[in-house]
Order: C-alpha cells, then structure tokens, then sequence
C-alpha cells in the first residue's frame, strides 16, 4: 500500500533503524484534563478588559488554601518562583546553605542558587526515592539555614521526622510539592509542617495551566511579603491600581515578575474542584500498573510509605542500567511516550563544573536515575493502552 493511502487515513509512523513500525494510535507521555468549561472560563477572561493578576486569581487562591488547609496562597508563574520567593522571605543568601535532594528536577537546587546560598545534597531512600531524613544530622553545618523536602512522584517525605531534626537545630523547612498537591502522611498534609510549601502547575502536571505555581504558608507576614515580591516588590497590584480609584504605590523591596494571571487561574480553577476525581482514576491506573508489572523480571517499582496518600502523579519502573536507554527507545519506537525523571542533579554538567560533584557522591540517587523510565500516566489514559505499554515493556525487556 502506499505511503500516501496511509497518511491519508490518518495513520503515523515510527521509525526502528531500517523497519517502519505502524500504529494507529500513539499513546502520548501525558494528556492534560481541561475541559471544556475551563476553555469557557478563559475564554471569559480574555473577553473581558482585565487579564493579569486580578479576581479570578484571588479566587483561585482562596479555594487552593482551602483546598491544601493553609491559611495563604499565592499564585505565581511557576513551582520554581515558589521556592525562589520563600528562600528570599525567609532572608536566606549568599553564605548559607539548604539541604536537599539531588533526586529531583534541577529547579529545585536552582532555585537556592538563585538565591545566592548553596545546596548541599543528601542521599535518597532506596525503596521510596525520597530524601533520607536519617541523613540529615550529617549534612547539617553552622551555615545550614533550611532544609527542601522533594515529595518524588507524588509521596511526601517523612515530614514528622524532618520537622523534628528542623527544630533541633532551628531550620527553616520548604517542601517541593510540585508533584503532590493532593498528598498527606501520617495524618499530615503538605504544608502543614512546614514554612511554606510550593506546587507546581506545569503541563504534564496533574491540574494545569501549561505554566504556574503556587506557594502555601500559615505565616501571614510571610505571605503579605510574598505578594510583594511576586511583583517587583511594589505595595499594590495592578488591580488594586487600576480598577478603583487611582492610589500611587511604592516600593518597599526588590522583587521579580512572578503573579499568576487571571487566564491561568480560570484554567486552573474547575480542574481543582475535580481533583479528587481526577486522583482516583490515577490511583486505579497505578494499581492496574502494579498488578500488570508484577513478577516481571528485570523490573522494580518504589514503594508508597505505610500511612501515605499518594499523589499518584508519575508512575516509574526501575529496569536495568544497561537496559534502560534502549528500552526508552524501543517503547518510543512502538508508540509510546516515555521520560526519565531524573538523572540526578548533581552529575548534571553545571553542578560537576561548579561542585567538582562525581559518580559515587550520592549512590541511591544514582541508581535510580540510571535505572527510571516514567510510563504514561493520566486519567484519560484508557485500559487499552495500559496494556499495550506493559505488553511492550515486557517484549522488549525479553529482546
């Protein structure tokens, strides 16, 4: 049959070396769940007069701090931001030092460099990916000011042995939650620990505006500063410029652009009033990966943590080393979206340049980022295609 018949009919090609792989349908890493009443909702905005930081903001952020149980919320333009403005209001700079994870994406140090302190990692736990609070008192230094808890793949750390070792040495705590919105632990909810928690709203994430962020506190002062600096460090908003009646405004700190608009919170806004709907089509997925991949050789899953409620936000399996870039190229090959989340930060070029960091630094870190594959893992993902992707996982492993 001719190329031009297939194309025709819709179909796509894959390539593997010499052969022409055919499927007629790819199954995308990561589907968002916009709908279409949040398409009305922005589409609403953006017939109106006002599009930046106004209304369907501070809306949003009054059901977010409901949603997560904290008193503030603050929208901005990314998880990063988030991390970037809590180093800032909690005075943290150039001569202190964070500990964190280097399992994680590199935002997530950055953001301490951005701040002018300097990250010092810690290993991981093998059966979780989290950071390993038994690690901590080791790292902890007299320049040691705050600690960032990266809850990996939806699961939080073990806040209540954190918060523990935190207040023994009189530490700040800022949890990385941009995969665990819906999460708890022990009875423990993401931010509840902590001085703030920050979330992310990127693409692939489990509600979305393509870009944004949000950062979570009880502190009001805290988060009064917060608003500040997310823009530019002036006293009021464009709103509260603009749509009353004019009142001069100043400029108390030196802040950055980083408000979440209007567009992006009338996206966001309906998709977290599904959330927990969303969350349990997750879960049934997760288990169906679990109950399909079980027993298959050559491939391990990270464990949830007794007591935890899972986020379920990237489902990961663990193949061998010297097996893992191949098959993320095969399962590519046949169709399927795949990533790795992550290789570890600090062999990542900029941080061995700059930290003269090596293999062997962080071991568990290092197997897990060599041996990761993320599968597709999204409410509108179908049964179907689940099993396509574990029969294919399983062909190729036995290649």
């Amino acid at each position: 049959m001719p190329s031009s018949h297939l194309l025709a009919k819709g179909h796509k090609y894959f390539f593997h070396k010499d052969s022409i792989i055919l499927r007629m349908k790819k199954i995308e890493f990561f589907r968002h769940c916009i709908d279409d009443r949040d398409i009305d909702r922005a589409a609403t905005i953006l017939r109106s007069i006002f599009l930046t930081t106004g209304r369907a903001v501070q809306d949003f952020e009054q059901k977010f701090a409901a949603y997560t149980g904290q008193a503030h919320a603050i929208g901005l333009t990314s998880c990063t931001a988030a991390l970037h403005l809590s180093l800032i209001a909690l005075n943290i700079g150039a001569g202190d030092e964070v500990i964190t994870t280097p399992m994680s994406f590199c935002a997530t140090s950055n953001a301490v460099l951005h701040a002018g302190a300097v990250p010092v990692f810690v290993d991981v736990e093998r059966e979780t990916g989290n950071l390993n609070a038994e690690l901590l008192d080791a790292a902890i230094t007299e320049r040691t000011r705050a600690i960032i808890p990266v809850h990996l793949y939806g699961q939080m750390c073990d806040m209540v042995k954190i918060r523990t070792i935190a207040d023994k040495h009189h530490l700040h705590i800022i949890e990385d939650a941009a995969h665990a919105i819906e999460a708890s632990r022990d009875g423990v909810k993401v931010g509840q620990l902590s001085d703030t928690a920050c979330f992310s709203f990127y693409a692939t994430k489990n509600i979305t505006s393509g870009e944004g962020g949000a950062l979570t506190t009880g502190n009001a002062m805290l988060a009064e500063e917060v608003r500040m600096l997310r823009q530019h460090g002036i006293d009021r908003g464009a709103a509260d410029r603009y749509t009353l009646r004019y009142e001069h405004w100043d400029m108390p700190l030196l802040g950055w652009k980083y408000n979440m608009d209007n567009i992006q919170a009338a996206l966001l806004v309906g998709q977290l009033e599904r959330i927990e709907t969303l969350l349990r089509k997750r879960e049934e997925l997760w288990r169906a990966y679990e109950k399909s991949i079980e027993g298959m050789s050559d491939v391990d899953v990270l464990r949830t943590a007794e007591g935890a409620r899972h986020a379920r936000h990237l489902f990961t399996v663990l193949v061998p080393p010297q097996k893992r870039d191949s098959l993320l190229w095969a399962l590519q090959n046949r169709g399927i979206g795949v990533a790795v989340n992550y290789r570890p930060i600090h062999l990542l070029k900029y941080y061995r340049d700059n930290f003269r960091f090596k293999e062997g630094d962080f071991p568990i870190a290092e197997e897990i980022g060599s041996r990761t594959i993320s599968l597709p893992l999204y409410p509108y993902l179908t049964y179907e295609e689940l099993s396509y992707v574990v029969q294919v996982l399983k062909e190729e492993l036995n290649r």
